[in-house]
């Protein structure tokens, strides 16, 4: 027989606001988890102390705690666990979806090709670029003409509905803007996209100070 799915209990979220737990706690107010969150004061060096390296010796945050002790960590990964931890929030399509592939592709899409190609053009502004056949995201002008083509068909990148996808790489276009990365202010389905994705409730909820 198989198991009944039970809602998670409380979760334990280790956040700073100057991060990428940003987005994770934006996931937990679209999906409406229970959980307690933990400050990580970085110039105090929280994330480097015993007890947290315990939870991800890496020292990096986000970083999510099940409530049977179960740790996740990166940002995609949680944010994909909530989605399908809390399928009433709609965040997800079903597996036995066809979309569900398209949502596997943009939801990775921001760590693998959208992060280390922006990270490259504006840490590395005077190296020699990598080669693009050598990098798993060729380069930035590649995959913000690729964004620019999924968003053009909008609303959102899988049509009409809003998923965990679109959080992920809304927050992280967002982000980009600010920081005045190369063509995201200049791009009309850009930031028509962004506008969409950050008009949201949750949106609101998770940017409020603790």
């Amino acid at each position: 027989m198989v198991g009944r799915r039970t809602m998670p209990g409380r979760l334990t979220f280790y956040h700073n606001p100057r991060s990428r737990a940003a987005m994770v706690r934006w996931m937990l107010e679209e999906v409406g988890a229970e959980h307690d969150i933990v400050p990580i004061d970085f110039e105090a060096g929280d994330n480097r102390r015993p007890d947290f390296l315990t939870i991800n010796p890496m020292g990096k945050i986000p970083a999510l705690v099940l409530d049977d002790g179960t740790v996740i960590t990166e940002t995609p990964a949680i944010i994909a666990w909530l989605a399908d931890a809390y399928p009433a929030a709609g965040l997800a399509p079903r597996q036995d979806r066809p979309e569900r592939g398209s949502y596997y592709r943009w939801l990775f899409f921001g760590g693998s090709c959208f992060e280390p190609a922006l990270t490259e053009t504006m840490m590395r502004k005077d190296a020699v670029p990598l080669s693009k056949s050598t990098v798993g995201w060729g380069c930035y002008n590649d995959v913000i003409d690729t964004l620019e083509a999924a968003l053009s068909r909008g609303p959102y990148l899988l049509g009409d509905n809003f998923t965990a996808a679109d959080l992920y790489i809304g927050a992280e276009l967002n982000w980009a803007g600010m920081i005045g990365a190369p063509r995201i202010g200049d791009s009309t389905p850009i930031q028509a996209y962004v506008e969409r994705v950050i008009d949201r409730d949750a949106f609101r909820r998770s940017m409020a100070p603790l």
